[in-house]
């Protein structure tokens, strides 16, 4: 068993090729993640456009940056989902500030900064849920689906999965518990989610 301390083994000779410029090294990055990536972003933006330019963005970062990855702090999926959660509010603030020097503003008034902070909690929010669902186990993200999206209740969660209905109700209960951590700091986990 691996030292609790040790870093996962992927994470560690990732970080290591990419600190070298191995191209394969990112491609295999952006496969296994650009999808959370695009996801998070396009929580926080709501927009597609905007969402991919955040993703171009954070796999230039990690291309660029390798080096301010470390793995004995946090996975690497953790540290992409922090990179991405910044780069997305940062864009979100810039498009509201820009958005409030473009209405008829006094030219001294600040711009809604209470409106601009609470759709980037809002958003936050939105997407650390997103990257507790896409990270949690399989059983119990199945279990959620199906009580969620197809409407099942434990008993017809029970049979679709083929487990006791004491095991469903199991599932159902981590997951939600899981999901309500989503308010707890707002951001994705990791490196306490500094903006």
């Amino acid at each position: 068993m691996a030292k609790k301390d040790a870093p996962p083994r992927w994470d560690r000779k990732m970080q290591q090729r990419l600190a070298r410029g191995e191209a394969a090294a990112l491609g295999e990055v952006y496969d296994r993640f650009a999808s959370l990536v695009h996801s998070l972003a396009h929580r926080v933006l709501g927009d597609e456009k905007a969402a991919d330019g955040v993703t171009r963005e954070v796999f230039a970062h990690i291309w660029e940056h390798p080096e301010t990855y470390d793995p004995r702090q946090s996975p690497l999926r953790t540290w992409i989902a922090d990179v991405t959660h910044r780069l997305a509010v940062q864009r979100l603030r810039d498009r509201e500030e820009e958005r409030g020097q473009e209405a008829d503003r006094d030219p001294g008034e600040p711009p809604a900064h209470e409106e601009l902070e609470r759709k980037v909690r809002h958003a936050s929010v939105a997407a650390r849920a997103d990257y507790i669902v896409h990270s949690m186990p399989l059983p119990l993200r199945r279990a959620l689906e199906l009580a969620y999206f197809q409407r099942r209740d434990y008993r017809q969660t029970a049979a679709d999965l083929g487990v006791t209905e004491d095991e469903a109700r199991r599932r159902l209960r981590l997951g939600l518990q899981l999901l309500a951590t989503a308010h707890d700091t707002g951001t994705p986990p990791g490196h306490g989610g500094a903006v």
